[in-house]
């Protein structure tokens, strides 16, 4: 083989094992190590090998392109381009954007080991012989397309001096620099959005749109109204040094069960996961996708990061609406401040306390803590009605992103690893009230005792851990 990739991959063996594959089925390949610019300005050397493709359009053409090959490969998508010479034109259609960028589903969907180069680059053809991404320029429009080609290598081989100086003052103002990446485009990633730009959270969102085909629907409207600080792409690059990344994604595929549909999530999550954890190394990941408990759980296990910066939204919003009705339709103030919705999300979430007001004698005890189950019950009942909208979701999620990135040390109900709280044993995932700060959960909160509650917790931990264990992870 032409040389062995250096040892900031990760995954050596299994790099070269598929490099050597591609080399012995496209042998005019040729492969090196060059530096590939960001589009934050970062910069990186990373392997990328080129050559040309044969492709039945009518006629048989050699398509020329090129593949950057990312440091955590194959748990990562290679970048891709096509590498047009000067008298070729770029299609821009499906699956090429203007520089030449392409963009698969195969690449969407990229989970080792099932996806391969090889496997990436046949689907690659498949979909050039449906549409030719490259067409013949008159010799005029070819110096006119020299002039565009030269300034693209720059972009895809790191030459570009003014995204370098960019990059240079980009790292200089990086502690102050605020930046939120949403995973998912559909209903809820688009709420998440644009609460997030309402209430003023981040200095900068990226929206990561992992559908196949150009913006359709709510991203071609984020983009035509041009929400303020908001960058829509289907590129992960685009995440890197994001702070926090909330996850909104939900497999839409034909699962016939509950557990077929959560294996769909945890298919969609490995090739999500080491992806953003790469680019963004020291983020909080939010997690909004359903089962929430579950999924924060696989996200854990995917990133590797530690349990307090891997965090899902839980019964946050459920918290917030119950401490407001006790507040503002049941007048119960001295009680809601220390008011929680713990556990799972759906029908087994309990109501809970963080504190006790002291009282003078066991009777006196007893009817407090009688009056306070009623109006809390009460208040769950008028809670079953409400329901979970995308928006409301997504003001919830902008709520928990502000403490995080402000690190307001607020306290909030969301989904943690609830080892070694209420006798749990298991790794699991429940709700529970936590201070959140820059580097997620700083603390849990202790909740008062209460059998009825701790007995709840555990009856959901159980169920949970009994359906983690059937995942294939």
């Amino acid at each position: 083989l032409f040389f062995s990739p250096p040892s900031q991959y990760k995954f050596r063996d299994l790099t070269i094992e598929e490099l050597k594959n591609v080399s012995m089925t496209y042998p005019n390949f040729t492969f090196s190590m060059d530096t590939y610019t960001f589009k934050d300005g970062s910069q990186k050397d990373l392997l990328n090998f080129s050559g040309t493709v044969p492709v039945k359009y009518g006629n048989s053409y050699n398509i020329p392109i090129r593949l950057w090959i990312l440091d955590s490969h194959p748990f990562a998508p290679p970048i891709c381009f096509l590498k047009p010479t000067a008298n070729m034109g770029i299609a821009v259609g499906k699956h090429v954007d203007a520089r030449g960028r392409i963009y698969l589903p195969y690449l969407q969907n990229w989970s080792h080991p099932k996806s391969t180069l090889i496997g990436l680059i046949k689907e690659m053809i498949a979909k050039f012989e449906e549409e030719l991404p490259l067409y013949s320029l008159s010799s005029s429009d070819a110096a006119r397309q020299s002039e565009l080609l030269a300034y693209i290598a720059k972009i895809t081989e790191g030459e570009d001096t003014d995204m370098k100086s960019r990059s240079k003052t980009g790292s200089r103002n990086e502690g102050c620099f605020n930046k939120i990446t949403v995973v998912g485009a559909g209903d809820l990633g688009i709420a998440c959005v644009l609460a997030v730009a309402a209430k003023d959270v981040a200095d900068k969102v990226v929206l990561l749109d992992l559908s196949e085909g150009a913006a359709k629907g709510g991203t071609m409207d984020l983009e035509i109204f041009a929400v303020p600080n908001v960058e829509i792409s289907k590129d992960f690059s685009a995440s890197a040094d994001s702070k926090v990344v909330v996850l909104t994604v939900n497999s839409l595929g034909n699962a016939q069960t509950y557990l077929d549909v959560i294996q769909s999530n945890v298919e969609l999550f490995r090739g999500i996961i080491p992806a953003v954890s790469h680019y963004s190394q020291n983020a909080v990941l939010l997690v909004a996708s359903h089962p929430v408990e579950v999924m924060t759980f696989v996200s854990w296990k995917l990133s590797s990061f530690p349990k307090s910066r891997v965090i899902g939204v839980g019964a946050n919003l459920d918290s917030e609406r119950f401490q407001y009705l006790l507040t503002n339709l049941l007048k119960a103030e001295v009680l809601a401040k220390d008011a929680w919705v713990i556990g799972e999300q759906g029908e087994d979430k309990v109501p809970s306390w963080t504190s006790c007001n002291v009282v003078a004698n066991q009777t006196e005890a007893m009817a407090a803590r009688d009056s306070r189950e009623k109006v809390a019950n009460r208040a769950m009942e008028i809670l079953k009605g409400k329901g979970q909208r995308s928006w409301s979701v997504g003001l919830s999620v902008a709520d928990l992103a502000d403490s995080i990135l402000k690190d307001k040390r607020k306290v909030h109900s969301v989904s943690t690893l609830a080892k070694g709280c209420c006798n749990i044993n298991s790794e699991v995932f429940l709700s529970l009230p936590c201070i959140l700060g820059a580097s997620g959960v700083i603390e849990m909160v202790r909740l008062e005792e209460d059998l009825l509650v701790q007995e709840k917790l555990q009856s959901s931990a159980g169920s949970i851990h009994d359906l983690q264990q059937q995942l294939k992870l």
